[in-house]
């Protein structure tokens, strides 16, 4: 019979899946990193060592490994002096939560412009669809993205109703604004603003016009009557020295 030779380690270390990666602090919130950081060091059991800490060397160089490549270099130099992973990862939020704060400030207030802002009267549509772009694409930069559906629906609504009511009204009736693209709404708000522009040109070339042929029949008019009255004081005059 064939001797069974026992484990000598009945509690064998479990394999880390290989599609478990380090999330990394330069590319998203600080908040977002912690959360993540904890489930990975949960996963690689070394979250101890930092809720509430721990003084085996083992998983502290695990731990410390694990926060070395999640980080960018320059705050490895800058976090890396201290002893312990607890002490490195609460340096590591001491130094980013600061500037999540800046940046959730900044975000509120590009929010509230975004909330404000409307086209005036003298605004071109390319003009103001770019500074809802731009608003658009620094609120991604602050880690907030704003739907593309609530950027139609903003645009919408900012125009000026005076000029434009009727075309909002017709894309309202013809168009899904939830499933609508962006630049499909600008495009076609452009196409109209340019036919606008153009019949408000043709109609002062008409005016000009219409002023124009005014202008010139009063002109020769006036010279008309100057020329006959012109004409019998002459002959009057002529009359006159004849008698005398």
């Amino acid at each position: 019979m064939e001797n069974i030779v026992p484990n000598p380690n009945p509690n064998p270390k479990e394999s880390v899946p290989s599609a478990i990666q380090c999330p990394m602090l330069m590319s998203m919130s600080y908040t977002l990193w912690a959360m993540r950081m904890r489930v990975l060091m949960r996963i690689h059991k070394v979250w101890k060592t930092i809720k509430p800490g721990s003084t085996d060397p083992n998983k502290n160089d695990i731990a410390i490994g694990l926060i070395f490549q999640s980080v960018p270099e320059v705050l490895i130099l800058q976090v890396g002096v201290q002893d312990s992973p607890k002490r490195i990862f609460d340096a590591t939020q001491a130094s980013h939560l600061g500037a999540d704060r800046v940046k959730e400030v900044r975000l509120q207030t590009l929010m509230s412009e975004f909330e404000r802002i409307k086209m005036n009267e003298s605004d071109k549509i390319d003009d103001f669809a770019g500074k809802l772009s731009e608003l658009a694409s620094k609120s991604i930069s602050l880690g907030q993205t704003i739907e593309e559906p609530k950027l139609v629906k903003k645009f919408i609504n900012s125009l000026p109703r005076s000029k434009f009511i009727h075309i909002i009204a017709s894309l309202e009736q013809v168009l899904d604004l939830k499933t609508t693209s962006y630049e499909d709404i600008v495009g076609r708000l452009k196409a109209y603003e340019e036919r606008i522009l153009e019949k408000e040109n043709h109609g002062d070339t008409q005016s000009k016009l219409l002023y124009a042929n005014s202008d010139q029949q009063s002109f020769s008019s006036s010279r008309g009557r100057r020329r006959g009255i012109g004409g019998r004081g002459n002959r009057g005059r002529g009359i006159g020295g004849g008698s005398n």
